[in-house]
């Protein structure tokens, strides 16, 4: 059977589609989307997963019947596990990660966890590790962890969802949780030392046809009875996918969306430091790839808001000509500067909209280049998602890193396109196409003084 059209279940942290891909022309033909919000009812704040699944369901026969679908692929953001009893029930709500509750037993988890040498996996606050949430819940909520029998990945929730089976998977296990050793390739050290993994699932790889639709939901949706289901990819990795597979080393992809993240293929050997968010993640293809990531379209929208003014050459000229700076770091937590609070070197009420939107887009440039720095990549940069649209961004990052610098304009989000690539006979393309947008202006100087002005800003915040 030729497989025409494949459904993506995309579940981002702000906002959760269903996507139909076209596997031969490569390119989302419909969509349906919803908010992903977090219900703060109950144990603790989780996501609202019995509106997350009416919601795909709906979507599903919805556009089930627009065009034929052929197969489904899932993808989803990281730092999550669902905690199932012997029913397949959750034992416990999917906690949200930035919920702060897991920082009260940071002492004791850090006594356990095993080193960043093993896992690649840098200690982040809140839940960001998922080591650290089950550590949590195992210990705050021992009645009901008493009755897990499985954990599983959060992309692999949703397809054992769909198909009645347990599984996880390589490279949404190895995203930053402290479960994973990326070089061994088995679970870290720790999840054996602490007894949990008899509780996880089989492994399986992203690309693995996981099973068939459930009946049941081929009656609700109108979909075929056993239809594919594939076993699914962590988002970051989705959007690396579609470059990894048709794109030479070095090069480095940066992808954008609540959290940027930046993964480095074919860069230089360094050593990274875990202090700055940076970490070792696992590919589709089961290699450990260099990465750093901060949270970029958090701070965007809290920045600029959801509804940003028309960008300006003008404003940005003036913003260069005047250094309007702002320095790290927001939202304060994650990052290569996770402990600096931002500063303005202008007052921020006398910046017109345009020109505060110039200075947090070359803010966010900047960050990204740090980061890439970090991680020694090189080669091309494949920027993907919502900051492939802007210019400004665009332009500071390269003049910031002094490479060439792509833009993938394909989809709204690589992570759709990512996941449908897991489908056999899919015609992998990228949409990057190389930006050539200039405008007059001292960029790299900028660039310059933004780096000494972080020095001291950060040394000063130290040494405060």
């Amino acid at each position: 059977m030729t497989m025409k059209t494949v459904a993506v279940l995309d579940i981002g942290k702000t906002n959760a589609k269903v996507a139909l891909v076209d596997l031969e022309r490569f390119e989302e033909i419909a969509v349906r989307k919803t908010g992903n919000g977090v219900v703060n009812d109950g144990v603790y704040p989780h996501f609202d997963i019995d509106r997350l699944w009416r919601f795909i369901l709906d979507s599903l026969g919805a556009l089930n019947r627009e065009h034929a679908v052929d197969a489904i692929s899932v993808t989803t953001h990281g730092a999550t596990a669902v905690l199932l009893d012997d029913a397949g029930e959750l034992a416990l709500p999917v906690l949200d990660y930035e919920f702060t509750g897991p920082d009260a037993l940071a002492e004791n988890y850090d006594l356990v966890r095993a080193p960043f040498s093993e896992t690649g996996s840098a200690r982040l606050p809140m839940g960001l590790n998922v080591g650290a949430q089950l550590f949590w819940q195992e210990r705050m909520f021992p009645e009901q962890f008493a009755k897990v029998a499985t954990i599983l990945t959060y992309t692999q929730y949703w397809t054992y969802r769909l198909t009645g089976i347990r599984a996880n998977e390589l490279t949404s296990l190895g995203c930053h949780t402290d479960l994973w050793n990326p070089k061994a390739a088995t679970f870290s050290s720790m999840v054996e030392a602490l007894g949990w993994r008899k509780f996880f699932a089989p492994v399986r790889r992203a690309s693995d046809v996981l099973g068939g639709l459930r009946p049941q939901l081929a009656d609700q949706t109108g979909m075929p009875p056993n239809l594919p289901v594939y076993c699914g990819i962590h988002d970051s990795n989705a959007s690396l996918l579609p470059h990894l597979l048709t794109r030479s080393a070095p090069f480095s992809v940066v992808s954008t969306g609540t959290w940027v993240v930046i993964l480095s293929v074919g860069g230089d050997r360094v050593d990274l430091d875990e202090k700055r968010d940076t970490l070792i993640n696992v590919n589709a293809l089961g290699d450990p790839v260099p990465s750093a990531r901060f949270m970029g379209g958090r701070a965007f929208s809290t920045l600029v808001g959801e509804d940003p003014p028309a960008p300006s050459h003008e404003a940005e000229r003036e913003v260069l000509a005047a250094r309007h700076m702002l320095l790290p770091s927001v939202p304060v937590g994650s990052g290569p500067f996770p402990s600096i609070s931002a500063r303005w070197t202008a007052e921020e009420e006398t910046l017109a909209p345009a020109e505060r939107l110039a200075v947090v887009s070359f803010h966010l440039a900047l960050m990204t280049a740090t980061c890439l720095d970090l991680i020694g990549a090189k080669g091309e940069i494949v920027v993907e998602g919502p900051f492939a649209a802007n210019a400004a961004y665009l332009r500071m990052l390269g003049a910031a890193t002094g490479r060439q610098v792509l833009a993938d304009s394909h989809s709204a989000t690589g992570t759709s396109l990512g996941a449908a690539c897991l489908v056999e006979g899919v015609r992998v393309r990228t949409g990057a196409e190389r930006f050539v947008d200039t405008a007059p202006g001292d960029y790299a100087g900028y660039a310059e003084e933004w780096r000494a002005l972080t020095a001291m800003h950060v040394q000063r915040a130290v040494g405060a």
